[in-house]
């Protein structure tokens, strides 16, 4: 009986000790490993380089397209892409055209660098789901899959940087003759928390999560898909030992920044209205430095769209579309292309679907 009763021991002990052995097995490969540390940092720096050297090289448009998305029908300052950019250079100079481009970079790096990050590690879950639930373990990323994983990422992204929009939005429609109240961002948000509370900061964020569906998603899914089928139909004889070239690249990423943002900008439009309700000098950017004291208000984003169109017309829907169609084109096509870039100096791998 004795010898039974250690047998018995000997065996809980083993097994216990096999438990703890695996449990600390399984610790260890859950544990990210330095490589893989390593790894993230360098896409998150990639993806932040890539939306500031986009921005910043289209940043006179980028301002241009926001003054016309507020600018009002009654009093018209900027009227067109050539005419608009003059008129900033003979009023404000050089420095008129980089108005709020430091803000827009405060905010778009750590928006970017979420963004393609975020893409890819949807875009990975996602594709293990897929090959799961099919049971085709080479299963490849549907064009849209993509466009859920680009969502899924422009949400993310955008929610986390939202109040940096905010409060750019704010400071680069100011002007030479306007009222200044901001003195950069941080001003500007410590200014908004005290005189409009946190919820301001969120002004215009539903149309802007509705709005980065297909903007985001289009961006991602056109991309990606037009790269895969030119790879493996070696269209126009533009693949090169299986890789593109940096202007097909170019052009890849300029064909979805026009796709993604001719569907979404009405939701653009709207946002950014909605971004300056509640700011005393307001009404004295939309309606031209001051003329009209008319209150600037919107009940929601279905207010917004209603009084939007009632006032100006379905047209208005679309201001700024033409140097926002000149800034999204390149400016996507930047984007992507640094990412890639980017990574491949650092040594990061890139494909999703290996």
């Amino acid at each position: 009986m004795a010898s039974e009763d250690v047998k018995t021991s000997e065996s809980a002990v083993s097994k216990i000790v096999n438990l703890a052995e695996e449990a600390k097995l399984a610790k260890e490969e859950i544990k990210p490993t330095k490589y893989q540390v390593y790894s993230i940092c360098k896409s998150l720096v990639a993806g932040g380089v890539a939306g500031g050297v986009s921005r910043t090289a289209v940043a006179p448009l980028e301002r241009l397209k926001i003054l016309l998305q507020v600018q009002s029908s009654q009093n018209i300052k900027y009227n067109g892409t050539i005419q608009g950019l003059k008129y900033i250079w003979r009023t404000e100079g050089f420095r008129g055209l980089f108005k709020g481009n430091g803000t827009n970079c405060a905010r778009i790096v750590p928006n970017s660098a979420v963004k393609f990050f975020s893409y890819e590690q949807a875009s990975k879950g996602i594709l293990y789901a897929y090959r799961q639930q099919t049971g085709n373990e080479d299963a490849q990323l549907t064009p849209l899959l993509r466009l859920g994983a680009g969502a899924c990422a422009g949400i993310i992204a955008m929610s986390a940087t939202y109040p940096m929009d905010m409060v750019r939005g704010r400071i680069t429609v100011q002007t030479e003759a306007s009222p200044y109240q901001y003195r950069g961002m941080v001003h500007a948000l410590s200014t908004v928390l005290r005189e409009e509370g946190f919820r301001a900061l969120y002004k215009g964020w539903l149309p802007s999560v509705i709005g980065v569906v297909p903007y985001v998603g289009l961006n991602f899914a056109v991309y990606e898909s037009l790269k895969d089928w030119l790879i493996k139909s070696k269209a126009f004889g533009l693949v090169e030992d299986n890789e593109l070239g940096v202007a097909t690249r170019l052009a890849c990423g300029a064909a979805a920044g026009t796709v993604g943002q001719t569907v979404a900008y009405p939701l653009d439009v709207i946002r950014r209205r909605m971004q300056m309700v509640g700011w005393n000098n307001a009404s004295s950017i939309v309606t031209g430095d001051g003329r009209s004291k008319a209150s600037l208000e919107y009940t929601g984003m279905v207010d917004a769209f209603r009084k939007t169109v009632r006032h100006e017309g379905f047209r208005a829907l679309y201001k700024g579309l033409v140097p926002n169609s000149v800034k999204v084109v390149p400016s996507i096509a930047i984007a992507f292309v640094t990412y890639e870039q980017v990574k491949e100096l650092l040594g990061v791998e890139i494909r999703i679907s290996d």
